[in-house]
């Protein structure tokens, strides 16, 4: 019997789980499928790969990069630390529990490179195109090599869509954007809170990059911050320059309207509006449709597309978890794909996500958010061989973190927390995040 070929979409964090997963089975003696990974940027790591460039990349292709440079961890490392490779062994000791880019790259890096899959992943590969054959039973994909300008058509078993959904903004219009004089980017495209040093920031939304980007600019020397909401105000105790507002309404040279009467001149808008789930490379018929949610539309179990239970998404939902999550999923799918897990009958595929999604819709608050996806990291850790770890105790971190936000937003990455795997508290960082502006790997690892 001929071996399945698999082909994973993307080498961001959700697609190196899933290397590491197949690699998992094969160093324990199992027979694993042929696994091909595309890549469209030339280096792993997804948004983890930091890239000065917006609007497109080297060959002329969308940018996939919404990392910006001074971006630190705005959850505690203790909620995401994979269960197979602490950051202890990472880095041969604790650090501190909110890393900056840098650094959390270095350990995503590591572990892969520890694993040795580095070959299974085609860099500068675009996919084009996947569809699928009733006839065969397989799947067409079909991508682009940009170094060599060649095309690949090919046939899998089973496709794996790893792409993320945080590098396709959405981008909403208000009137007078067209003649603003002054910059509008979307948070995508912010790649230096320096460039805003002295400057009046208008941010839009209230999301966590409102949050996270407003700190940044005010930690870097904005003059002012102003965050305009449509439905209620993130409600911290912000520093002196900093204020919320209601929803703009409209732009008039370099004056924001805002939907209570009141006005601000400012020299940039940066639109933390959002992201869309974007599939270009899939026809409808395998294309996910689903809200920012954490029960994602038509996903079986959170990763089987119940449409064509062949083909699987992962890290599709919205997150608290995140790199342990997609572990999760990766370990659940390579299973699945390889017969140790069978799938039930369509009916009850198809109910599952609208179960969960019932499930969601009741939950009270963010508390009750955690706890429903560390109880889904749970499920799916109890149905493999992934190691299984104190997600309760991952979950207090959240709560802990939440509280610490709470108390003082410009302070919170100041704290330590617990780690689920080795029991250890972290300690704290040498620099109190506000004065910590050089943010390298050999900064951060200073005694």
């Amino acid at each position: 019997m001929a071996k399945k070929k698999v082909a994973i979409i993307g080498a961001g964090p959700s697609g190196l789980a899933q290397l590491r997963a197949f690699q998992s089975a094969a160093k324990n003696g199992e027979d694993i499928p042929e696994i091909v990974c595309f890549e469209k940027q030339s280096d792993w790591g997804g948004l983890w790969n930091y890239t000065w460039r917006t609007g497109v990349d080297a060959s002329g292709e969308p940018c996939h990069g919404s990392m910006y440079r001074y971006l630190w961890s705005n959850g505690p490392k203790e909620g995401l630390e994979f269960a197979d490779y602490t950051f202890d062994e990472h880095f041969g000791k604790e650090i501190a529990s909110y890393p900056p880019r840098a650094v959390l790259f270095d350990y995503i890096k590591g572990r892969v490179e520890k694993a040795g899959v580095r070959d299974w992943i085609r860099f500068n590969n675009i996919v084009r195109d996947v569809h699928y054959n009733d006839d065969t039973g397989m799947f067409t994909v079909t991508a682009r090599d940009t170094v060599k300008d060649a095309e690949t058509v090919e046939d899998y078993d089973h496709v794996i869509v790893a792409s993320g959904h945080f590098s396709t903004p959405n981008v909403p219009y208000y009137p007078g954007f067209e003649s603003f004089n002054g910059r509008v980017l979307h948070a995508h495209d912010f790649r230096d809170a320096r460039e805003f040093a002295g400057k009046d920031i208008l941010i839009l939304g209230t999301s966590y990059s409102a949050e996270d980007i407003g700190s940044q600019c005010w930690k870097y020397g904005a003059k002012s911050i102003t965050v305009a909401h449509r439905t209620a105000p993130m409600g911290y105790d912000w520093p002196d320059n900093w204020q919320e507002v209601p929803a703009l309404v409209k732009v008039e040279g370099k004056t924001a309207y805002f939907k209570d009467g009141t006005s601000k001149d400012v020299d940039a808008i940066i639109l933390c509006t959002g992201y869309r789930h974007h599939f270009n490379f899939l026809p409808d018929d395998l294309r996910l449709k689903t809200a920012n949610r954490l029960a994602a539309a038509d996903l079986y179990k959170g990763v089987v597309w119940t449409k064509n239970p062949k083909m699987f998404y992962l890290g599709m939902q919205d997150q608290w978890f995140t790199f342990n999550m997609f572990d999760a999923q990766a370990w659940w799918v390579r299973d699945c794909i390889m017969g140790k897990i069978a799938l039930p009958d369509q009916a009850t595929m198809e109910a599952d996500p609208k179960r969960r999604e019932a499930e969601e819709d009741a939950i009270e608050d963010d508390y009750g958010a955690i706890r429903y996806q560390g109880a889904y990291v749970q499920e799916l850790i109890d149905e493999t061989d992934y190691p299984s770890f104190d997600v309760e105790a991952a979950n207090q971190a959240f709560f802990e973190w939440k509280k610490h936000k709470k108390k003082n937003i410009m302070e919170f990455r100041n704290h330590g927390y617990t780690s689920p795997m080795t029991g250890k508290k972290a300690p704290p960082h040498h620099t109190p995040w506000k004065d910590a502006l050089d943010d390298s790997l050999e900064s951060y690892l200073q005694t």
